[in-house]
């Protein structure tokens, strides 16, 4: 029986070619996210190597509030690095001073990815071994700085050269003195400065963000408890290694959610790999029915021929994984590539991307072969004396009802999940879609009839004869039909539920800005901060009527952590066109605004004094002055400027809200130039927010298109893998269309036809579930702000042309098979 495994192997080579293209495309997508994901953990372990890698005690405020970062967090007095210095035990201790600074290039722009991309760093110049001096010399003065050699290059900058630093302000004119080379920084810039300029710039002249410290003999806990000691309130002292752990923490927690979410996508892809897996060893069970018969005719047992065909989904499986760990080395790096200086570290090889692919591969091909298997067992051995033997079929009864069930049962699991009653959503919202997946899949066989009916009937009303054997071939074997288009139904279900998201939140979006955006124009910074002289620039331009900032703090009101928005609260109302409920907007220096499922929650009504803890360690007694309808633009808390201004040693403008006497083309540029100096900052308006908003959610869109592409394009395998089968198996009856005279070209629009119609009614199906999918994202997500549903009918049209063409491009090499059949061949044909 291996020797007959083997023959079998190489005697239907093309058939197995096609099946081993899903499983290599499946397992592609997950050995790549497996060593992209092992290659970006690689570099960031070597950046935590070398960073603060002589630290042995950090001294930093304590997290009052929980989570504070570096924004909301209070900066360390320079006091306290005096009093280091005469502890036993410590060495060198540095005061750091950690913030937002860039280079601004020769076109005026800054230099390097900004916005969401890798980040400006800026620092003052420590000599603790993180970074070593490429070229030129330290930082000495208020105009001189260094930057890291990546800027350079990409600003073609060099030492001597003069270049606008910008960090807090416009930009000032620095020389460069020096060279940073950081290594593999993940692609974000450095820029640093001797300590009382970085404090100047980006702290606050005597402070820093922490002091670090080597030691010349205590253990790191000895010195910590040493170092504990001097410290005053407010003010904590842990361990270097304590310290790396938390860094690499976050940046593991960000790895793993990537890691998680790239994952998704190869299950998905394997998922669909294994209808089409599944289809195929079905059809080559069935079309063996005969060849099986003999052997079990001449003596083979059942187990045997179980084995047999298991053997060969094994083989299968091997070289598929084999190839599939070869192809997802090249999407990890395609994915390396597409991070740009981040993913600059070459890729890292580990056994675990290879132990996965093979498992992966191997199970699920030896999984989605075993029942035809089975069946292939259970041929008897007189089926080899009959010229017409077939595998018996079940009944679609027990199909129909347990694809009912389980459709439902994930239905419910899906409203569960996003109903959102504890633990994490996405496991039952996961469970969920695989349930229905499977669900409407045992139920397709009974919903292609009618649906292959109605797609086919033009066809067949204007191409005649070829139409109608098209029709016809698509419903002769429903469950063929429907197995193939399962695989296009998941992956365009899929698609289609991210584009009726995408949809939704642009429509959303606009409604929010249209309703609760009053302002005539926003000013925000895309790093850095809005300083005082630039919000005193915008009161000078001619037509403007009023400026006013606003800020953003964090603190725990009533003892739960949360933002909280801060400004001229009279002002931000009306930027906000907030509905009051009940009180005012006069809250005086001590009031609080609450929105109003906040204070229903709560149990506050105006009047009510509510406690609240600020990062600087200090617990003040807010008033509720005002409650508001909800607001997806202001959130849940706008809190007394003067509260914000007492517990914040550094104030950052958030944001200034700008009204005109005309809003207006000349009263925008006006505004723009005014701001012309300052790169760091973007003027916006209603209609510049939507389109902002709307890029944004294009890109989360195209991105999750092209990832869930992979699913489409191993279905579209499946369609050629279907199609080619079917022309084998039919290749008698091909043979007997030529010979009454069809023509080679009807018999090609005949394949082309049936597989439109295939793929064709797959994408229906699955536009179908996905708009189900959308409509019920959009009405749990309600309360999140997406309150308009909206169903991209033009893209899903789209979807159906390309559905048709993925038929028209599969059927190209089956027709061409079938039409090159030497007639009399075919005729003869077992």
């Amino acid at each position: 029986m291996g020797k007959v495994t083997l023959r079998n192997l190489a005697a239907h080579k093309i058939r197995l070619v096609l099946t081993a293209v899903a499983v290599i495309l499946g397992v592609a997508f997950v050995a790549g996210t497996l060593i992209f994901t092992d290659s970006m953990n690689k570099q960031f372990d070597d950046l935590f190597s070398r960073v603060g890698k002589n630290i042995a005690v950090d001294v930093r405020a304590k997290k009052v509030v929980g989570g504070d970062d570096g924004q909301s967090a209070q900066p360390v007095p320079a006091s306290v690095l005096k009093a280091l210095r005469g502890v036993d035990g410590v060495k060198d201790p540095q005061g750091n001073v950690n913030g937002y600074a860039a280079v601004v290039g020769r076109d005026g722009k800054i230099v390097g990815a900004g916005g969401q991309g890798p980040p400006q760093i800026g620092s003052n110049w420590n000599t603790d071994g993180s970074f070593d001096l490429k070229a030129g010399r330290a930082p000495r003065g208020p105009g001189e700085v260094i930057i890291d050699a990546g800027t350079a290059k990409k600003g073609r900058f060099s030492v001597g050269d003069t270049v606008g630093v910008v960090s807090s302000g416009a930009p000032q004119r620095m020389r460069i003195v020096g060279l940073i080379d950081t290594g593999n920084l993940m692609g974000a810039s450095v820029t640093a400065f001797d300590t009382p300029t970085a404090q100047r710039l980006m702290l606050k002249p005597g402070y820093f963000s922490d002091i670090e410290m080597g030691s010349t003999g205590p253990s790191e806990t000895q010195l910590r408890d040493r170092v504990a000691k001097v410290l005053p309130n407010g003010v904590e002292a842990v361990t270097g290694t304590k310290m790396r752990d938390e860094n690499k923490s976050d940046v593991a927690q960000i790895m793993g959610f990537f890691r998680t979410f790239l994952l998704v996508f190869a299950l998905i892809s394997i998922f669909v790999g294994a209808f089409i897996i599944f289809n195929t060893f079905s059809m080559l069970v069935a079309q063996r029915t005969r060849e099986l018969a003999l052997l079990r005719a001449i003596g083979a047992a059942r187990p045997q021929v179980t084995r047999a065909v298991i053997g060969e989904a094994v083989a299968v499986g091997f070289v598929g994984s084999t190839l599939g760990l070869a192809a997802g080395a090249g999407l990890a790096a395609l994915l390396q590539a597409q991070m740009g200086d981040a993913g600059s570290g070459g890729l890292t090889f580990t056994a675990t991307p290879v132990i996965w692919s093979y498992v992966v591969g191997i199970v699920v091909t030896v999984v989605s072969a075993y029942f035809p298997a089975r069946r292939a067992a259970k041929v008897p051995p007189v089926a080899a004396m009959r010229d017409d033997v077939a595998l018996p079929q079940r009944t679609l009864r027990i199909r129909v009802a347990l694809g009912s069930l389980l459709t439902l049962a994930g239905a419910g699991l899906i409203a569960a999940g996003l109903a959102g009653n504890g633990g994490n959503p996405a496991v039952p919202v996961g469970a969920g879609a695989f349930a229905v997946f499977i669900g409407v899949a045992m139920l397709a066989p009974v919903i292609s009839v009618p649906v292959v009916k109605v797609l086919g009937w033009p066809f067949a009303r204007l191409m005649g004869a070829p139409g109608r054997l098209a029709r016809q071939n698509a419903l002769r074997n429903p469950r063929r039909t429907a197995a193939t288009a399962a695989a296009l139904m998941i992956g365009l279900a899929l698609i289609t539920t991210v584009n009726v998201l995408g949809a939704t939140m642009r429509a959303s979006v606009d409604e929010q800005v249209n309703s609760q955006f009053g302002a005539d124009y926003l000013v925000q910074a895309t790093g850095g901060d809005i300083t005082a002289d630039a919000a005193q620039r915008l009161k000078t331009v001619p037509g403007v009527e009023s400026v006013s900032p606003t800020y953003e703090g964090t603190a725990k009101i009533a003892g739960q952590r949360g933002t909280y928005m801060s400004g001229d609260v009279a002002v931000i109302a009306k930027a906000a066109r907030l509905k009051l409920v009940s009180g005012g907007t006069s809250i005086g220096a001590d009031g609080l605004m609450v929105n109003e499922s906040t204070a229903k929650d709560k149990g506050w009504h105006v009047g009510s004094t509510v406690p609240a803890l600020f990062p600087d360690g200090r617990t003040e007694q807010l008033r509720v002055a005002g409650i508001f309808a909800k607001s997806d633009l202001i959130g849940s808390r706008i809190v007394a400027q003067q509260v914000y201004l007492r517990h914040t040693v550094r104030p950052s403008m958030d944001a200034v809200l700008v009204n005109a006497v005309k809003a207006d083309a000349p009263t925008r540029k006006a505004i723009e130039s005014a701001l012309h100096a300052y790169p760091n900052l973007k003027v916006a308006d209603q209609s510049s927010l939507k389109k902002d908003a709307r890029k944004q959610v294009d890109g989360f869109v195209t991105f999750l298109s092209i990832l869930l592409a992979m699913s489409v394009i191993i279905a579209a395998v499946g369609v050629v893998n279907t199609l080619a089968l079917s022309v084998i198996e039919r290749t008698r009856e091909i043979g007997l269309l030529r010979a009454i005279g069809i023509s080679r070209r009807q018999l090609r629009r005949m394949i082309r036809v049936e597989s439109i119609v295939i793929a064709v009614f797959g994408a229906v199906l699955g536009m179908g579930i996905g708009v189900a999918f959308g409509a019920a994202l959009q009405n749990a997500l309600k309360s999140q702000g997406l309150s308009v549903l909206a169903v991209p009918y033009g893209t899903l049209g789209v979807y159906l042309v390309v559905a048709a063409v993925i038929g028209v491009l599969a059927a190209l090499w089956p027709a061409w098979r079938a039409g090159r059949m030497d007639v009399l061949k075919a005729i003869s044909t077992d």
